[in-house]
């Protein structure tokens, strides 16, 4: 047993500090401390001083904090056990994802395979899919970015040039105008949302095949 620190945990205790407390001042480990101590009866003065530390705005601030960061563990162990289910991607599995993007966030008209998106990830997919999948010519792409007008344009084409490996002189001209669908996420989008274009009629209608296959074998 460690004497020493046995001592000094009691004496702690006895002057009315709290277990955190003297763990925190000592480095103890938390199991030891409260076996130490746990046959030391506090007075009511002391208890009612541990009370009060209690409701402090640091002390709720700080358990806050504690709930908050456990939680935040606990949600990303959830992410990273998910996550090793998930083995390589074949590109049987790569045609099935990049359609069903597309079918929710592509456009459907006008004889132009183009796909939106603020997330550089679905982009990055979504370029995978463009160039392995349908076997896109890297001269055909076109890069679009829509931005509000107090962001930087310059930085905004740079970043989604990077992203997107389309070249900058691949790009139509940045659309900078306020749009009121996305007023609300103006500090949430620091390089605007960005656009992916293929003109080509016979790959959106390849696209579209793909989709109504996929709807047709699962329904």
């Amino acid at each position: 047993m460690k004497l020493k620190e046995k001592i000094l945990a009691r004496e702690l205790r006895s002057r009315g500090l709290s277990l955190n407390e003297i763990i925190t001042e000592t480095g103890f480990a938390k199991g030891s401390v409260s076996l130490w101590v746990r046959d030391i009866e506090l007075t009511f003065d002391q208890k009612k001083n541990l009370s009060q530390k209690g409701l402090t705005k640091e002390a709720i601030e700080k358990r806050r904090i504690t709930r908050l960061s456990r939680e935040n563990a606990r949600r990303q162990l959830i992410i990273d056990n998910a996550k090793k289910e998930i083995k390589a991607t074949s590109l049987a599995e790569l045609k099935l994802i990049g359609a069903m993007l597309y079918w929710a966030e592509g456009g459907k008209t006008h004889g132009i395979a183009r796909l939106s998106n603020g997330d550089p990830n679905v982009i990055k997919v979504m370029m995978e899919f463009f160039r392995k999948i349908c076997n896109v010519p890297e001269k055909k792409f076109r890069g679009y970015i829509h931005i509000h007008p107090h962001l930087d344009v310059k930085r905004a084409e740079i970043y989604w040039s990077g992203v997107s490996g389309i070249p900058l002189n691949q790009f139509y001209k940045t659309y900078n105008k306020i749009n009121k669908s996305s007023k609300n996420k103006r500090g949430s989008l620091p390089f605007g949302t960005f656009d992916i274009y293929v003109c080509n009629t016979e790959l959106l209608l390849k696209i579209k095949g793909w989709i109504e296959g996929i709807y047709k074998n699962i329904i």
